[in-house]
């Protein structure tokens, strides 16, 4: 396994416990700043907001959806790249998200591979393997 040479912070928005932790020790353990949120709202006023490097966000959380949050960091001026994973997608979801500028959307269950390309690639660094 290979590691990046920066530390770039992908915040991690996502309201099953079970997928921030693991997604927090798949990450750092390449090199990455990981910093998990529970909700949306929690993401929206965390002093982290600005240093996201990478968001990945969930799209069905309780209260506001990853869509909402999405557009409400456009609103901003806030361009972060986002991917995002979902277990409920749909081609309805996927479509709204890339076309609000998401970089990727993934579906649970998805593989180290495929997430660690996809965070790559919006971070504009060497691809790592996973």
């Amino acid at each position: 396994m290979n590691k990046i040479s920066t530390s770039p912070l992908v915040s991690v928005v996502d309201d099953d416990e079970s997928i921030r932790q693991a997604m927090e020790s798949l990450l750092m353990g390449y090199g990455f700043q990981v910093e998990p949120f529970s909700s949306a709202e929690e993401f929206l006023h965390s002093p982290r907001l600005n240093d996201t490097d990478c968001l990945i966000l969930d799209i069905q959380m309780p209260g506001m959806n990853g869509l909402k949050l999405q557009y409400q960091l456009a609103a901003r001026d806030h361009a972060v790249p986002i991917i995002f994973l979902t277990s409920h997608g749909s081609n309805y979801n996927e479509g709204q998200a890339k076309r609000q500028g998401a970089f990727a959307f993934l579906r649970k269950p998805f593989n180290a591979r495929e997430l660690l390309h996809a965070l790559c690639a919006a971070l504009h660094i060497p691809p790592i393997e996973a």
